[in-house]
């Protein structure tokens, strides 16, 4: 790259219009640094406003433009308002990041159905609510850039955690869809992301039924990470991005052998909640905001380093590799 292309690709969104939901930490509040220190004007939308203010505060502090607007995905009207506010604040909308997400885990009949229907109302709805509230805008100004944070959960079904893979997945469809549709607008990109498990406080904020102490799985990467494929996918749209070696390893796994990596993370994960501290039920942040872990970082053994992640490869081509010679003895 020569210092002049260089010079325009750091410029490049100098005062474009970003809104990011779920920005009040985690992958979110990354993310709205990440467009702050490149001088956009970013748009911070979650349920906890004091949060939010905070982090406009901080963009602020990095060279960008910033403002709060507290908001429900699971309302369509709020986040209708949201993108009229973005257009207001900002003049029009470049890019719309959808990332206001949740979990709940817990064996399925022992979760209240009440909490499948709110993670599916967040994880789902949410993002399609923010799709419908922004494409009007980006079709008639001709352009502009949709972004899914989806995870690695959008192509690896996680047991005791039914409602979160089926909004995952459904996520995957929609996006793919939606693409499809907007194929006379080449200018309109929807873009998903894929990444690893993260080092946010999302894990914290979880619905938990188990009875039992929630972790991560190892490795965990930080969430920064997640930030810099966003920017670079402005830079550069593409349709898919996978973030973090764990989950391209973990979507070829079920690729080739659905029923066998089911079966192993089943057996890991009963194993997990066999043996993990005790814990009482809880509906973590699914439907009222809490207020704690409002940071970038969850805490899990920050970040997880290369050779820790080069384990951790290891292993799991190596169970690819036995499940895969398993499967052709069957034959």
């Amino acid at each position: 790259m020569t210092r002049l292309s260089k010079i325009a690709a750091d410029t490049f969104l100098n005062g474009k219009t970003v809104v990011i939901t779920g920005a009040s930490s985690g992958a979110g509040r990354a993310m709205a640094y990440a467009f702050a220190r490149l001088g956009s004007h970013v748009v911070l939308a979650a349920r906890r406003l004091e949060a939010l203010e905070e982090v406009v505060t901080e963009c602020e502090e990095l060279g960008g433009k910033a403002t709060a607007v507290q908001t429900d995905v699971t309302d369509a009207g709020a986040v209708r308002r949201l993108a009229e506010s973005a257009v207001s604040f900002g003049g029009q909308i470049d890019v719309w990041i959808n990332n206001a997400g949740v979990l709940a885990a817990g064996e399925f009949t022992e979760t209240p159905i009440e909490v499948h229907d709110q993670v599916i109302r967040i994880n789902l709805m949410g993002y399609i609510h923010g799709a419908h509230a922004v494409l009007p805008y980006f079709k008639e100004q001709q352009h502009g850039i949709l972004i899914n944070n989806i995870s690695v959960g959008g192509w690896f079904p996680v047991p005791y955690a039914v409602g979160y893979s089926a909004s995952k997945f459904g996520l995957r469809g929609f996006s793919e869809a939606l693409r499809s549709e907007l194929v006379k607008w080449p200018a309109i990109h929807v873009c998903n992301l894929f990444p690893a498990f993260l080092d946010t406080p999302g894990i914290q904020h979880a619905g938990n039924f188990t009875g039992r102490v929630l972790r991560p799985a190892p490795p965990v990467y930080d969430p920064q990470r997640v930030a810099r494929a966003v920017v670079a996918l402005v830079k550069h749209p593409v349709n898919s991005t996978t973030i973090g070696s764990v989950a391209s390893l973990l979507r070829l796994g079920h690729l080739l052998l659905p029923a066998l990596t089911g079966t192993i993370t089943a057996a890991v994960v009963k194993t997990y909640l066999t043996h993990a501290e005790k814990t009482p039920a809880t509906r973590g942040n699914l439907f009222e905001p809490v207020n704690f872990g409002t940071s970038v970082h969850g805490g899990w053994s920050l970040p997880a380093g290369p050779a820790k992640r080069k384990i951790t490869k290891a292993l799991l081509i190596g169970g690819l590799a036995a499940g895969v010679l398993l499967f052709v003895k069957k034959k």
